[in-house]
């Protein structure tokens, strides 16, 4: 029962917290994934050290200039949105400061570590765009979403939350339904070596009611904000691809050793943990929306 309390009172600060961030402002917004980046990035460093250990032997200028560099490409994301009064953008600084680290992280690597590898430097390569760059396209759909077509007579008005809000509501009616479908009928095991509970059965259960639900409620209600095709490609990407982030997700742990990615949030793991899905179906969205529904 305590167990229960725990979780239930995590996932209400957890979800007070999200949409707080999400809706109140776009500089809110950026801050709360800032913030996940950065720490999902450090639950990365410590999977890959477990998985590969050769790792821990990379020098603190390396890893501390990865996560200032990972900072800066989040910020250069931002474009033009944000200027100080001196006419000076986050975007355009957080570009010249991922530039400067960029190249001269290498450098120091190879002068300061003790044990300097090529594949250390592409673990780290990895993070950057397995999670930095996935949460910052995200950031770039939220505040470049007034370029969006809504709809067909390129009507309509939305707010930039809208199509990062829709991933992880689909995300979180497919992994819901998955689980309710994979409960009552489901017998085939999708992936056992990976994530031995997952079933066929609830896999693609979940993912059809998720479609179902984008396709009802963009048919009757959200034809206003996104046309009906863009209901349901979104959900399908949130489906598709956020499943595949939860089984990478699941397999990065598994080779590492560990049951969860980190122990932020009590009850529910780290920021990988809550975020996997949303890693892999943001870079898809993204890309589907600049090249179908943009102006």
């Amino acid at each position: 029962m305590k167990t229960f309390f725990t979780r239930a009172a995590t996932a209400l600060v957890f979800v007070i917290v999200m949409l707080g961030g999400i809706l109140y402002s776009p500089f809110t917004f950026f801050l709360l994934f800032f913030l996940i980046n950065f720490f999902a990035l450090q639950e990365y460093f410590k999977l890959i050290r477990n998985i590969d250990p050769e790792y821990a032997n990379i020098s603190g200028w390396h890893k501390n200039g990865l996560l200032i560099a990972s900072c800066a490409l989040i910020m250069a994301f931002t474009g033009e949105h944000f200027i100080s009064s001196a006419n000076l953008s986050l975007g355009y600084l957080g570009w010249w400061l991922a530039l400067i680290f960029l190249l001269v992280l290498p450098i120091g690597e190879i002068l300061l570590s003790k044990e300097f590898t090529l594949k250390n430097m592409a673990y780290s390569a990895l993070g950057l765009i397995y999670i930095t760059l996935s949460l910052g396209l995200l950031i770039h759909l939220c505040l470049n979403y007034s370029s969006i077509r809504f709809t067909p007579e390129k009507t309509g008005t939305g707010p930039g939350w809208l199509i990062p809000m829709l991933l992880l509501f689909f995300i979180w009616i497919n992994d819901t339904m998955a689980y309710i479908v994979g409960s009552l009928i489901g017998k085939t095991p999708f992936a056992p070596s990976i994530s031995p509970k997952k079933t066929i059965e609830g896999t693609v259960g979940g993912m059809i009611l998720a479609i179902a639900t984008a396709g009802i409620y963009g048919y009757y209600w959200g034809y206003q904000w996104l046309a009906l095709p863009h209901w349901l490609v979104l959900a399908g990407i949130a489906a598709v691809f956020g499943t595949l982030g939860d089984l990478l997700e699941s397999k990065l742990k598994r080779m590492a050793g560990v049951k969860d990615s980190g122990k932020i949030m009590p009850g529910h793991g780290g920021f990988m943990d809550r975020f996997d899905s949303l890693l892999l179906a943001a870079p898809f969205a993204w890309v589907y929306v600049h090249l179908f529904a943009m102006i």
